[in-house]
């Protein structure tokens, strides 16, 4: 019988009905009715699936920790400056002028995690979340190594201050803070570059203040997500993990239990005639256990699950001691285990697909088209034209070049067309565009009276690097109305 207040799920296998209680739904597993952390100790993973994933994390950490310091071309392979407004992406710079292109690069990524979490679901949670690895695969390994598996933590946690508990917990948080520190200098220099993230490191903390308050704030961050917040942070603060509830389909291929195997769940008895039919499961918990966000998967797809396998692998190395066959928890969804048909191509996956294959079109046509150089001619305000002595017309314009390479450019602008219009700059024809700089100059354009018919005349400029052709840029000269009689 169903208790009242709490939602119930019918499951039909065979002749005979099943009702499972949902309450878990209503509340997170971190939490207590009253509102309190429920603090977690799961018991330390191992098997085929964490075997690998340690051999993934190794190589996604070396690629974190190298990251600053590996270059293409000069450049490094990944700067997100927000201060200075440089971004560089396999050593490819963008600039505030590229907005359009981020953008479109931003959105071009979203929907490729959209199909991808349609068609995967949280692979990526389990597998390469820097929150993920760096808990699971290098605090919580310390944690194990100094207090122990699962039970031997909660005996700690419980005795009286002692010489062992300090002990253990003083080394445990040292080693968590010096961890912090050094993820946090790799991340600023990410944002900053490495040539500043080591001055900062080799120079005085006076001479970079700023740099300096956020290593301090950086490593406050990450110390107190990894040392306190933990799973929290995936449970409550990622947004990820909020959209799986709209993303995911039935045919998303998730870690998930196999319900028509395993139940009704039940210890194992001798066979006899009086003894009820039970399922695979026996229900022993270590799914349970050695989950790292508490939850109990065999209650299906949950808000709290990053599909980071210790449950399978718990689950398998039962079904080898009962004499089953493994993956009673395995990757899989919802269909693929109630009709026994794995679909990948549904028709909101190819939707998606023709999506995210025109933006990806679009993006590299766009980056294969975009020019070195910006350049925006602008009308000085509040200037009308001028009649020199000799017959022509002439207006007066900002010229702004912005240099979005790593090298100085020298640059030559010239008038395209009309052929009669001529460009003059006060400082000089050459001019000499600092790397990744940006320079103003004035300009003149002069047009003879004979070739001004109407009151703006569209002109094309040329932006010219040697005799290769940058950018082509369209202005208004504006002229003398004539008049009809």
């Amino acid at each position: 019988m169903i208790q009242e207040g709490k939602a119930s799920e019918a499951v039909e296998q065979g002749s005979e009905l099943y009702q499972f209680d949902e309450e878990f739904r209503n509340s997170i597993s971190t939490v207590d009715e009253s509102g309190h952390r429920v603090w977690l100790y799961p018991k330390k993973p191992s098997g085929t699936y964490h075997n690998r994933r340690i051999v993934v994390t190794v190589i996604l950490l070396a690629l974190f920790f190298a990251g600053p310091f590996i270059q293409i071309g000069g450049r490094p392979i990944l700067l997100l400056n927000f201060f200075e407004r440089k971004f560089v992406v396999f050593g490819q710079a963008f600039w505030p002028q590229d907005f359009v292109l981020l953008a479109l690069t931003l959105i071009t990524f979203f929907v490729f995690v959209i199909l991808f979490t349609v068609v995967f679901g949280r692979l990526w949670c389990g597998w390469a979340c820097p929150q993920t690895l760096f808990m699971e695969m290098v605090f919580r390994k310390i944690e194990y190594w100094i207090e122990g598996d699962a039970n031997q933590q909660r005996r700690l946690d419980r005795m009286p201050w002692n010489t062992e508990k300090i002990t253990k917990k003083g080394f445990k948080q040292l080693l968590f803070l010096l961890l912090s520190i050094i993820i946090a200098h790799i991340a600023m220099a990410y944002l900053i570059g490495k040539d500043q993230a080591l001055a900062i490191v080799q120079e005085s903390p006076s001479e970079h203040v700023g740099g300096f308050m956020g290593m301090v704030a950086f490593t406050g961050i990450f110390y107190s997500v990894f040392a306190y917040f933990r799973e929290q942070a995936c449970v409550v603060v990622c947004p990820y993990g909020r959209l799986q509830g709209v993303l995911l389909i039935k045919d998303s291929i998730v870690v998930a239990y196999d319900w028509l195997r395993g139940e009704p769940r039940g210890r194992r008895r001798k066979a006899s005639a009086e003894a009820p039919k039970t399922g695979d499961c026996i229900d022993c918990k270590l799914c349970v256990h050695v989950c790292p966000t508490g939850i109990d998967i065999r209650n299906g797809t949950q808000l709290e699950c990053v599909n980071c396998t210790a449950c399978m692998d718990a689950c398998d190395d039962i079904m080898v001691k009962i004499n089953k066959p493994k993956g009673l928890i395995r990757y899989a969804s919802y269909n693929s285990i109630k009709n026994g048909i794995q679909l990948l191509f549904t028709p909101r996956v190819i939707g998606y697909s023709v999506v995210l294959l025109a933006l990806i079109t679009i993006l590299s046509f766009t980056l294969a088209t975009r020019s070195d150089v910006e350049t925006t001619v602008l009308k000085v305000p509040g200037t009308l034209f001028q009649r020199t002595d000799d017959g022509f017309f002439t207006n007066l314009y900002t010229i702004e070049f912005v240099n979005k390479t790593f090298d100085p450019l020298q640059l030559k602008v010239k008038v395209e067309s009309p052929s009669t219009a001529t460009l003059v700059l006060p400082e000089g024809s050459d001019i000499l565009l600092p790397a990744e700089g940006l320079m103003k100059r004035m300009c003149f354009i002069k047009l003879p009276a004979d070739a001004i018919s109407e009151a703006r005349t569209i002109v094309i400029i040329g932006v010219y690097q040697e005799d290769r052709l940058l950018e082509k840029v369209k202005v208004k000269f504006v002229g003398p109305v004539k008049s009809s009689r």
